[in-house]
């Protein structure tokens, strides 16, 4: 069987694990993927009564077939054994006739943790003595601190930063901000989340570019375009699960639907993996909010990024090109590459491409998908703790409506909604959905809300009032690729 990643774009790329998360992008565009994932099959037997490391370690040893048994052990020890306030990693917990899987209990208190501790580790088995590389990573609010605080000080690698200014909460600007380290470089740009992530992409597709920097200094990334992060999560499918078998809520074998908040669609193809490899996953509910791509598309087969830009009160989904759709076109295309290769090329040209039938029928298959306005984020994240005592952030919330709406056709299959970040990440949209005012000041929401339902602060959002700012800068979006050369000159040439 054969044991490479190839390209999303190119079948002929052929590279082993290691090579494919130190690149991070495949050099003509496309995303690495695992070609007949479904023969990765994962007994499900084997799962019960392990514990989180313990299942990583199975998941991650079928994925990352170049790692040895010895890598992938310490790459989870060093991921997972400190950093993160349970021992269950990911806990589930019921509300109401659905269960809530809280991935917000790492360093940064967001989901992009579960993959942000585990990437850098990787990437440590990954390079040689003489190797460095430069992560370069968009984020559009939770990616940007979390990589940060995976990627801080280690050697051999530096990481750079975009994000939209005055596009991210200001709890998440602060965060990534106050962030300290000696490798380390965070910058607003003049722009939307989109641009960040579109000018990234760019730069990794600059040969030029690339061969400036020299043969020993790479580029790679952080975001779930980097197989590195989005591995990882595939994990906490399989635990929560298991986590429900435990709890004699379900028996092993039993049908589960999973809703997932999603903006850049890493969250909930990393779901699909994990059905893929044997987990029985009836369905996928895909929510987004007002920028809702995702969802036209899901109705029509139209990709169409061709609309206006809205900032909403989930800001990390305010994205209108989803990188990570692009491995699900693979996949629901029979692993046809020229065809992802032309649909990708007609999205880049005219903002939009159609799918053929038989490929969204294929997609319909394994997913729904419906969308959350602001007003009612409001509405649920104030219905939740009023009915249930359950405090949601804006972004769980987008997940709760739509789950709603799809629980009207099936409300038998048990139901998990993943929650993607704490709420004292989105203040000001918490305090008024369940104060009923609008507090100006972050610090103050913060306060009032704990006061209100004596849900405690998590540590790292406590103490980043109190922190020096370190990072201010702003740039033009244009300018991003001069920024990371100098940067790679400041922390590569000048420390070797």
């Amino acid at each position: 069987m054969n044991k490479n990643y190839t390209s999303t774009r190119d079948n002929q790329v052929q590279l082993p694990a290691k090579a494919a998360i130190r690149k991070g992008f495949s050099d003509d565009g496309g995303l690495f993927v695992y070609p007949e994932l479904s023969k990765l099959k994962v007994e499900l037997s084997q799962l019960v009564h392990k514990n989180y490391q313990e299942i990583a370690k199975i998941i991650l040893m079928k994925l990352l077939p170049d790692f040895s048994e010895i890598q992938i052990e310490e790459c989870i020890k060093n991921a997972y054994n400190h950093s993160f306030d349970t021992s269950l990693i990911t806990p589930i917990k019921q509300v109401d006739n659905f269960n809530v899987l809280e991935l917000f209990h790492g360093p940064t208190s967001a989901f992009k943790d579960i993959g942000l501790q585990m990437l850098p580790q990787l990437m440590k088995q990954v390079l040689t003595p003489e190797q460095r590389v430069m992560i370069l990573t968009a984020t559009s609010g939770d990616t940007g601190k979390a990589a940060l605080e995976g990627f801080k000080n280690l050697e051999k690698m530096g990481i750079t930063v975009f994000y939209p200014h005055d596009g991210v909460s200001k709890i998440q600007q602060l965060q990534m901000q106050t962030t300290n380290g000696n490798n380390t470089e965070i910058t607003a740009i003049k722009g939307n989340f989109d641009d960040a992530q579109s000018n990234v992409k760019k730069i990794f597709n600059d040969q030029s570019f690339k061969q400036k920097l020299g043969e020993n200094i790479s580029l790679s990334s952080a975001n779930s375009i980097n197989i590195g992060r989005l591995i990882p999560q595939v994990v906490y499918y399989f635990a929560s699960y298991i986590q429900l078998v435990t709890k004699e809520q379900i028996k092993l074998g039993d049908q589960v639907n999973f809703t997932v908040p999603t903006g850049n669609f890493g969250d909930v193809l990393a779901g699909y993996y994990a059905k893929q490899m044997g987990l029985p996953v009836k369905k996928f509910i895909v929510a987004s909010n007002e920028n809702n791509v995702l969802t036209k598309f899901f109705q029509t087969g139209i990709y169409d990024r061709n609309r206006p830009f809205l900032k909403t009160f989930a800001p990390s989904m305010d994205i209108q090109i989803s990188s990570n759709f692009e491995r699900l076109l693979y996949y629901k295309s029979g692993e046809d590459t020229q065809y992802v290769k032309q649909l990708m090329d007609q999205l880049e040209n005219v903002g939009k491409y159609q799918v053929k039938p038989e490929v969204l029928a294929e997609i319909q298959k394994d997913f729904y998908c419906g969308y959350s306005t602001d007003e009612e984020i409001k509405q649920s994240i104030e219905q939740v703790y009023e009915q249930d005592n359950y405090l949601m952030d804006p972004h769980t919330a987008v997940g709760y409506k739509v789950m709603r709406d799809y629980q009207e056709n099936d409300s038998k299959t048990p139901m998990i909604l993943l929650s993607t970040a704490s709420p004292y990440k989105f203040t000001h949209v918490v305090a008024e959905a369940i104060l009923k005012q609008k507090i100006d000041d972050d610090f103050d929401a913060m306060q009032a809300i704990n006061k209100k339902t004596n849900l405690p602060i998590p540590k790292n959002l406590a103490e980043v009032w109190n922190l020096p700012v370190l990072h201010d800068d702003v740039i033009d979006k244009d300018k991003m690729e001069d920024y990371i050369q100098q940067k790679v000159e400041a922390d590569f040439y000048d420390k070797n």
